[in-house]
């Protein structure tokens, strides 16, 4: 089933979690005793269409490994935990306690929701991150209906961190909703997945704000102009290096070719075709155009690109471009 988000959701996940700021610091003055680290998390999505709320709930967070108990932050708690808010509810209409709602259509380019702040740890090496879903997650579509968005297990567990004592890092873990979110058939909720997920150091990304010639559409009869201005027109496609041929482009549900992100491309309503990724570690791409704009996660899909060009991303820069503009 193809299941696309609007562009509200543009966030470049990205439907995209932001771990901001895991700073580590060395507070003792022992060599026999084991330095610590501050961390804090938060959230933040990429691009996706055809949703106007994404609303995830969070319970807690985890750092387990570095051969001790896991660290646990829970909302609400101490140590860092972010305070609950009232989003998230059960059947009865009511707010569900010690659950941070966020709705991730409203994390577009950088914006980033914290969900634990200054938390103080144990430096050293955490196989994985985990976050507690909780009741109470949804979507709602465009048409104005509301589903259940679930967790499977009610868990997202993804690799973790090093935190390495005096020394600051700060990651955001970016939401691709266009790869996370599906529809499994014949059920009324969808699903959100570990998929299209990625972790990434802040101080190593970069983001665009691009937008598309109307001519380089025109010419390759995508639709222009749409009355719908929700309504995307094409879809831009982002593959780590440069490039990259089309015959090596892989859709959404291609865990070996597929992109590093996606972004449906949209109308502003006045003269612009525009979208936008965030949070992509620095180097060297290769953008892609199709008219095609439904990619299902879970199955292939046939993208037709017609233009392709070379770019980077530099850690810090914010990359203004509009692809397929020869002037």
């Amino acid at each position: 089933m193809n299941f696309k988000l609007n562009r509200f959701m543009q966030a470049a996940v990205m439907a995209t979690l932001s771990v901001t700021a895991l700073t580590a610091c060395l507070s003792s003055s022992d060599d026999d005793e084991q330095g610590t680290a501050m961390f804090s998390l938060g959230v933040s999505d990429a691009p996706v269409d055809e949703a106007a709320r994404v609303l995830v709930c969070f319970s807690s967070v985890q750092l387990v490994g570095n051969d001790m108990e896991p660290q646990r932050f829970d909302v609400g708690g101490d140590n860092g935990a972010v305070d609950a808010n009232d989003l998230c509810l059960d059947d009865s209409g009511n707010p569900i306690p010690n659950t941070k709602g966020v709705d991730l259509l409203t994390l577009q380019g950088a914006a980033a929701e914290d969900l634990v702040v200054g938390a103080e740890v144990a430096a050293g090496s955490y196989g994985q991150l985990r976050l507690d879903i909780a009741d109470g997650s949804e979507i709602e579509l465009t048409d104005g209906t509301i589903h259940d968005l679930r967790v499977p297990s009610n868990q997202l567990r993804l690799d973790g961190v090093t935190l390495s004592a005096n020394q600051t890092f700060n990651y955001t873990l970016e939401f691709d909703l266009r790869r996370a979110v599906v529809a499994p058939p014949g059920l009324p909720h969808y699903l959100l997945k570990p998929r299209g997920l990625r972790l990434v150091d802040n101080a190593e990304v970069g983001h665009i704000e691009g937008q598309v010639a109307e001519t380089l559409l025109m010419d390759n009869e995508c639709a222009v102009a749409p009355e719908d201005i929700e309504t995307p027109v094409a879809a831009v496609y982002l593959y780590s290096g440069h490039d990259v041929a089309f015959e090596s482009m892989g859709d959404n549900s291609d865990d070996d070719n597929g992109p590093y992100a996606s972004a449906a491309v949209f109308y502003d309503g006045a003269a612009n075709y525009e979208f936008t990724i965030g949070y992509i570690e620095s180097g060297n791409y290769t953008v892609a155009v199709t008219c095609d704009t439904q990619d299902d996660p879970e199955e292939e899909t046939e993208l037709d690109f017609f233009h392709s060009e070379n770019i980077e991303i530099e850690a810090g820069v914010t990359l203004d471009i509009i692809v397929g503009d020869n002037g």
